[in-house]
Formats: structure tokens, sequence, C-alpha cells
């Protein structure tokens, strides 16, 4: 059975909707006394969906203190010895610095009462990843997981075509269909030279099984093959790892007409 999917008209108005199933999560957990964990990607896909949870957080008053953005990924770099290690937090391509200066800081902006504290900022470590796998599960999974999928390759998180299904996280060589889509995503990359072959990502497995609820998001023109893929896997298609959508709890495909028109059309 294929995963339900929605085609909402705009990135805004779909971006509105999922923010207010956040925002809806993040009071529950509060009123639970409990942590409420947003699985993030960086990039321009869920941007519409961090700044209609910006607003809300300011509408509702949300108090964020007990807020956890959890990123999925992370560019690594090779140290001196010949270990993987994190690469620089004020890098422009890093997911860290994304994290906090377009998640953290913007939510925390608009928030009238509590924020979220620095060390909620959760992502995977280079030099140790399984420890995230372990995080992740003692701290009760992943509420809700935004996802994306690569316009080219299907790659979701860094996880390139042929992941495993049972993949955890880990450090990967990064494909080159990721890597040239990734010029898109961070624009200061002069060149395809200067994007490092190397990134940490959560699993395959960590997304399916550690994710109470997961939204794959697909927007734009040129996301037309992804939503194609997307909507019609029955299973995790290895060729098209974001079809992990396919393996997750309360699983949705929001798509906007434009991903979606090659779909619709007659």
């Amino acid at each position: 059975m294929s995963t339900p999917h929605i085609v909402i008209d705009s990135p805004e108005r779909l971006g509105r909707m999922l923010a207010s199933e956040i925002a809806d999560g993040i009071e529950c957990a509060r009123r639970a006394g409990r942590r409420y964990i947003l699985g993030c990607p960086g990039g321009r896909t869920p941007q519409p969906v961090y700044r209609a949870l910006a607003a809300a957080v300011a509408e509702r008053a949300l108090e964020l203190s007990h807020v956890v953005i959890a990123m999925m990924d992370d560019y690594a770099l090779i140290d001196e010895s010949g270990d993987f290690k994190s690469v620089d937090v004020q890098a422009h391509y890093s997911c860290v610095r994304f994290g906090r200066v377009e998640i953290v800081e913007v939510l925390n902006a608009r928030a009238v009462s509590s924020v979220i504290p620095d060390e909620n900022l959760w992502g995977p470590d280079p030099s140790n990843p399984s420890v995230y796998d372990a995080k992740l599960a003692e701290a009760g999974g992943i509420d809700l997981f935004i996802l994306a999928s690569g316009a080219s390759d299907g790659h979701v998180a860094f996880n390139p075509p042929q992941s495993a299904k049972g993949s955890r996280t880990r450090v990967v060589e990064l494909a080159l269909t990721t890597r040239t889509d990734n010029l898109g995503t961070f624009p200061e990359f002069d060149s395809i030279d200067d994007v490092p072959l190397y990134g940490v990502t959560v699993g395959i497995d960590t997304i399916a099984t550690l994710s109470r609820r997961a939204v794959m998001l697909v927007l734009g023109e040129h996301k037309q093959l992804a939503f194609e893929k997307l909507s019609s896997a029955s299973g995790y298609d290895r060729s098209w790892p974001a079809t992990v959508i396919s393996l997750c709890n309360e699983a949705s495909i929001y798509a906007d007409a434009d991903a979606a028109a090659a779909a619709s059309a007659p």
C-alpha cells in the first residue's frame, strides 16, 4: 500500500498546515511534562514550515524550553589522523549552524515566554555516530520527523542510493548526485569541488523505527520525479532512499501543486 499523500496548492499553505500540527504536539508534550523532539532537515524544502512554526510560536505563545531540535545529518571531514570530524560550526554549509540560525534562533525570536535552550539542539557526531541512535531511543524517539527527498537521486538526509534498509546513523561517502543537489541547497559553494565528500547521517532504520510520525515534503517543479517515486512506492526501494517514508509510523507525503503537476496531468 502506498503512503497517503496530500497535494496543497502552495508551499506557504503547506507550511502552515504542518506547523499547526507541530504546534499542537508542542503544547501536548508540555501538558504531559515531557520533551517534544522535532526531527529536522536543513536546506530549502522545510523553510515554509519553519517560518510558519515561528509565526505559530508567537500567535499561540508557545513555551519552548521542552522542545528539542534533532538535526538529521551534517557534513564530515577527515582530520590529520585519518578520523572523521565535524565541520566548523560557523561554515556556511554546517547543518549545526543551520539548525541554530535558521531554526532555533528563528523560533526563539518569536517566543513570548521560554525558549529552546542551546543544549536542545542535537545532531550526529561523525567521530562517534552510533551514539545518536542511542540518544534518540533513550529520549523516547522523535515525535515528528520532517523529511525531504533529493531531486535527482532520492537521497534522504545523506543516505545515498542503495542504502540498506537496516542502516543506522553512520558516516557515508556522498553520492555525486547528492553533492550536485547540494550546490543548490548551499549556493555559497563555488563548485562541486567545494562540497565535502563525506557526511554523517541518520540511517534508514533510524528514521523508520525512531519516529512516531513522519512527513515527507515534496516542493517545487524540480521535485516531480520525487513525487512520482514516493507517491507510488509500496515499500522501501534502495534505489530511491526517500521511500523510507513507506516504512514510517503515521506517515504522510505533503506535496505542493508544482511537484504533483505531472502526476495530475491528464
